[in-house]
């Protein structure tokens, strides 16, 4: 399914779009092309070979080879932007979740995860989307994209707690012990989301096309909680 939608239509349309005298092609990937997880100080940069892992992962590399491949024989300008989390009013799956445990005021046994993630706001999406439709150089590119500060799992739920005008409730907890208890209940890929790294270098495309992010993190937080 992953491969008939992210794949086969994907390379469909780029070939309509090329038929039709469509100039550029811009093809939203995964960072998770590159891997799941990132360790210690290391990131994620636009020209580390691609380890993906799942079935969502492989289809979107897989997308990515296919548009090379249309590009080649057809001319179609392509721009690969592979994203992590994108965040902003009406968010959706776990940062939804976590946001409505963060509202009611439940305690949140998080505080002890040391971890880093990257994100992008979605008004920087836009933004970025919008320097990608005309500009030169990004042409032929493959990009990895974020605000330009990862934040710990702690770190988000306190923005997010900030955003709303209230005190985040958080309190030290085993992560081992989470990680034991998610894995019972079968939710092992949510706890490796809360309590992994998955950190980005973006210097590329800043430098590449001269852009950086308009919206800080703690603004755009601030903007998907009160829906503006």
């Amino acid at each position: 399914a992953y491969r008939e939608v992210n794949v086969e239509k994907t390379k469909k349309l780029a070939e309509s779009a090329a038929e039709h005298g469509i100039k550029r092609f811009i093809f939203l990937s995964s960072v998770k092309v590159n891997g799941e997880k990132t360790y210690g100080s290391n990131y994620f940069n636009y020209n580390d070979t691609p380890k993906p892992e799942d079935f969502y992962a492989i289809s979107k590399f897989e997308a990515e080879k296919a548009l090379w491949e249309v590009s080649r024989r057809t001319g179609l300008e392509v721009t690969v932007i592979r994203l992590p989390l994108v965040y902003g009013y009406g968010v959706k799956g776990n940062l939804k979740k976590l946001i409505k445990l963060v509202r009611l005021g439940i305690p949140l046994p998080l505080s002890s995860i040391q971890n880093k993630r990257s994100m992008i706001g979605i008004d920087n999406l836009i933004d970025l989307l919008i320097k990608c439709i005309e500009h030169p150089s990004a042409a032929g590119k493959t990009f990895l994209v974020s605000d330009g500060k990862d934040l710990s799992t702690p770190n988000l739920i306190n923005q997010i707690s900030t955003a709303m005008g209230s005190g985040s409730r958080l309190f030290p907890f085993p992560i081992f012990l989470l990680k034991f208890l998610f894995k019972i209940f079968g939710k092992k890929k949510e706890i490796d989301r809360l309590t992994t790294s998955l950190k980005i270098n973006s210097n590329h495309i800043k430098k590449v096309l001269n852009w950086s992010p308009p919206v800080n993190v703690a603004e755009g937080i601030r903007r998907m909680v009160q829906g503006k």
